[in-house]
């Protein structure tokens, strides 16, 4: 069975970014996967304190709410990354998980572990995001930030659903089109998953 995991990198509960993320997942679920559920607000994550610590081990040196999230990472097919924009960027919730994910870069990259070189598990990486502003730029710096992620845990970027001009809570809920795609890309991800 294929695991989809959804993580929600918003603060705020009941909020466009995860009506939006639970549209993939319910689309997900529809296809037969397992799904599970991360709120990253719900968690403690320390951020990175750039100590070089798992250099040697591929090992977080901070003990905290991430080493129950790492394994999670690992046993997923396909991740769903879901982040409001604040300023340009994820949150810092978002932002945090990503860059604790540093201990999983050096594993790859530094100690070459297989598991997550070339012959590795290979998994599926969408990004879901909602900004309020309108500008043309507004989801660059989220999006590249998501895509050096995905490339950490050996997830192929396949891309996102971005939408633009949402701000008021539950906005999203008039825009039953874009609630459509959501569903459908969650579909979508796990058919291609399969394949």
């Amino acid at each position: 069975m294929i695991k989809v995991l959804g993580i929600f990198g918003s603060p705020r509960r009941g909020g466009n970014t995860e009506l939006l993320l639970e549209e993939v997942l319910k689309g997900a679920e529809g296809e037969g996967a397992a799904v599970e559920r991360i709120y990253l607000s719900d968690y403690t994550l320390t951020p990175c304190k750039e100590c070089h610590g798992c250099d040697q081990t591929g090992q977080c040196v901070i003990l905290d709410d991430m080493e129950s999230i790492y394994p999670k990472l690992l046993e997923s097919d396909i991740i769903v990354l879901a982040s409001p924009i604040f300023f340009y960027g994820v949150t810092a919730w978002a932002k945090a998980l990503i860059d604790r994910s540093q201990a999983l870069w050096a594993k790859k990259y530094l100690l070459k572990d297989p598991s997550l070189g070339k012959e590795g598990k290979r998994r599926k990486g969408f990004f879901v995001s909602v900004g309020a502003t309108k500008g043309p730029k507004v989801f660059e710096g989220a999006i590249l930030t998501a895509k050096y992620f995905f490339d950490t845990v050996n997830a192929d970027y396949v891309g996102e659903l971005v939408v633009r001009g949402v701000d008021g809570k539950g906005e999203i809920l008039q825009h039953p089109e874009t609630l459509r795609q959501a569903y459908e890309s969650g579909r979508r991800l796990v058919k291609e998953q399969e394949r």
